[in-house]
Formats: structure tokens, sequence, C-alpha cells
């Protein structure tokens, strides 16, 4: 059995999404948010699981709330650690502590528009496509080792907001794949590359690296 730590920091629909795809060989150990208010802690405690609060503004510096972050992550002592719509940037600390198992799920195509507003961005670019990404995390935000990538095409009528939840949409059928993909050992990184092992049927929408 796997253990996964999930981090959020809203709605937590990522989590629902990988807790109701009961993927097989896997424990959600502790979901934590680094907002009180997040609507994600209300809906895992209705499912039971095991949520705590790691408020950010509690702390006088980035670095004091990762060490705290870091030290109920540890306690659980897991092979996952997941970034569910998690909304703050982690220290190369953080990110080097769980090297290879720390992923997130990010709403563009990467390397185009790492950081914020990206919708709004891939539409002011004039982009054909825009999608979401899930990659490991390392130091430099946004560029770590690509798992996988789901595309939905950008249409004339689109609004950032439109647009995000077409995006939603995919990222909620590409994430539970992924993390079954991951304790499942289907890949492996080498150098800033996933590697896969087998090739495995997917939406029509989603492009998995192979």
């Amino acid at each position: 059995m796997k253990k996964i730590v999930v981090l959020i920091s809203g709605r937590g629909s990522n989590l629902r999404a990988v807790v109701e795809a009961n993927i097989a060989d896997v424990e959600i150990v502790a979901v934590i948010s680094n907002r009180p208010d997040a609507q994600g802690l209300v809906w895992a405690q209705q499912q039971g699981l095991r949520t705590h609060i790691v408020e950010h503004q509690n702390y006088v510096n980035r670095c004091d709330f990762d060490v705290a972050l870091m030290q109920l992550i540890d306690r659980y002592q897991p092979d996952l650690v997941l970034l569910a719509g998690f909304m703050r940037i982690l220290s190369a600390e953080f990110c080097v502590h769980y090297a290879n198992r720390l992923v997130n799920i990010h709403p563009s195509l990467l390397p185009a528009f790492p950081g914020l507003h990206t919708h709004q961005r891939a539409l002011k670019s004039g982009c054909r496509v825009a999608g979401c990404t899930i990659h490991f995390v390392t130091p430099e935000l946004d560029c770590g080792p690509i798992i996988a990538q789901g595309v939905v095409p950008i249409l004339d009528e689109d609004t950032p907001e439109s647009l995000a939840q077409r995006v939603l949409s995919v990222e909620h059928q590409l994430l539970p794949q992924a993390v079954h993909d991951f304790v499942s050992g289907k890949f492996s990184i080498d150098g800033n590359r996933v590697i896969r092992h087998s090739k495995i049927a997917v939406d029509k929408n989603i492009c998995l690296l192979n």
C-alpha cells in the first residue's frame, strides 16, 4: 500500500477526483491545507480522511512555514506528496526533501505559461490549444520532469473562466491516472524526462508521454 499526502488550498476538486478513482494499493493518509477556509477540507472530513491546517500567515517567512509543513508531512512517511491546487511556492529545501515524490498539476502546457494567470495569458497570446501538465516538482518553478499533459482546444468565444473549466475537467481525468502510474512503477525519471515503461489507453483528449 502506497501512502499519499495531498496538499490543497481551495475546493479540492482534484483531490476528489483521485479519491473517487479508487486507485488500487493507494491510501490517502492526510489532507493538508494552508487555508483554514479551504472547502476541500470539509469534503475530505466527510470522507473520513484525516485533515490538518498549516496556515502560512502564522509564520514569519516561507522557510518557517515550509519547515512546519515538512515536519507534519513526515509524520506520515508518504510515498507521494501530491499538490492538488496548493497555491504556495515551495522552497528549494522543501522540493529537494521530497525529490522524485513531489508531484504538481499545473493549468498550462508547460513549459508555456509557468506561474499564475495561465488561461488569461494563453488567450492573450493567441494560442489555439491549452491544457494542463502533471510534473515532478523541482526547485525551479514549474520546470520539473513532465509526467503527462492533457490538451483542449481554445474556442473563439472562450474567456479565462470558460477555458479554465474545460481544462479542469481534463485535470480530473489525468491526475488519477498519473497517481496510478506512479504507485504502479510505470515510469522512471532520466534527467528532466519521464520515461514510460508501458503504454496505456487514455481518453482521446489526453496526451501521455511514452
